[in-house]
């Protein structure tokens, strides 16, 4: 008895033009969406830039499904799974139109972008549909308060999944041979997430998150209510101190990283490593008063760090 041996389907090839077209979606998505990142892009060689357009405009799909209440959780999830699910067919040659996945499976041919890496990073923007209970709200209607992580080995696994797993998709385009890159990048990452937690604390707790761990809200007393509230400002700039100081400690990866990163790619790492630690400094310059406005980089403070990056590409 013979057995019949079906040949595979031929692997799905975008045209020129298809790519030309899904890239400049990314380049759009990332340069209305991506307030920090996509100033490192502009300063990287044009085949990094789209790819890396393409990178951040998948993570701002699994984003935007895993954040979209007008759902459920539950739908939620299941949306997000068929949105991995159209990732692995098109990773897998499988036929697209979506021009997210046709710019996203180029680049990660071009850059041997591990299908894994890309499925941690869509796993980590669904970690809080796990970790915080959809909760009835208060009587004020405000809602409850969920403190989750109890120690900052808890929160530091967090942000490897949303934040540290990024930077190891980075390295793949921006390149590098010594394996030591791939610990510095989590590290950044990890600083990156931290120096976000900071900035958005208040408007984490008014959506009922705390992710500062439990541990250090008891060693400096307090509580999850005087995050949200903003009271108590010296208790407050305290524990923020400590988190910055915390955050300091990995941003010195960064300067390592940049040595061992592509040339070409050393620009583009320096101007987000900038930015962000410029960032954590103009919120440390504020006494961490990020209670009575969100903190943010103008756009001329990033565009001179944008002029000294090309000049650096220039050199």
């Amino acid at each position: 008895m013979s057995t019949v041996v079906h040949p595979a389907p031929p692997r799905f090839i975008p045209s020129e033009s298809q790519l030309a077209v899904a890239y400049s979606v990314c380049r759009g998505i990332a340069r209305s969406a991506a307030k920090n990142f996509y100033y490192a892009f502009l300063v990287l060689p044009r085949p990094k830039r789209q790819a890396l357009c393409a990178v951040y405009a998948f993570m701002r799909r699994c984003d935007d499904i895993a954040d979209d209440e007008t759902l459920t959780r539950e739908e939620r999830r299941r949306k997000l799974a068929l949105w991995l699910d159209a990732f692995h067919r098109a990773s897998a040659g499988a036929a697209s139109d979506d021009p997210v996945l046709l710019a996203l499976t180029d680049a990660q041919s071009r850059y041997d972008i591990r299908v894994g890496l890309l499925d941690q990073l869509a796993y980590g923007t669904a970690m809080d549909l796990a970790n915080f209970e959809e909760l009835a709200p208060s009587p004020d209607g405000s809602p409850v308060i969920s403190v989750h992580y109890q120690t900052f080995e808890a929160l530091r696994e967090y942000c490897y999944q949303v934040a540290s797993v990024v930077g190891l998709v980075c390295i793949r385009v921006f390149g590098y041979r010594d394996p030591a890159a791939e610990g510095l990048a989590e590290d950044l990452g990890l600083a990156f997430q931290l120096t976000n937690i900071i900035r958005d604390v208040k408007e984490d707790a008014d959506a009922g998150r705390i992710y500062v761990p439990e541990q250090d809200l008891s060693r400096f007393g307090v509580t999850a209510e005087q995050l949200r509230r903003g009271t108590n400002p010296g208790l407050l700039r305290r524990l923020l101190e400590f988190e910055a100081e915390r955050a300091r400690e990995f941003y010195k990866a960064g300067n390592q990283l940049i040595e061992l990163v592509d040339e070409d790619s050393q620009p583009g790492l320096w101007v987000l490593l900038t930015i962000y630690r410029s960032l954590l400094e103009k919120i440390a310059a504020r006494q961490y008063d990020v209670f009575t406005g969100k903190v943010s980089l103008t756009t001329t403070e990033k565009l001179r760090i944008l002029l000294k990056g090309w000049m650096k590409r220039l050199a």
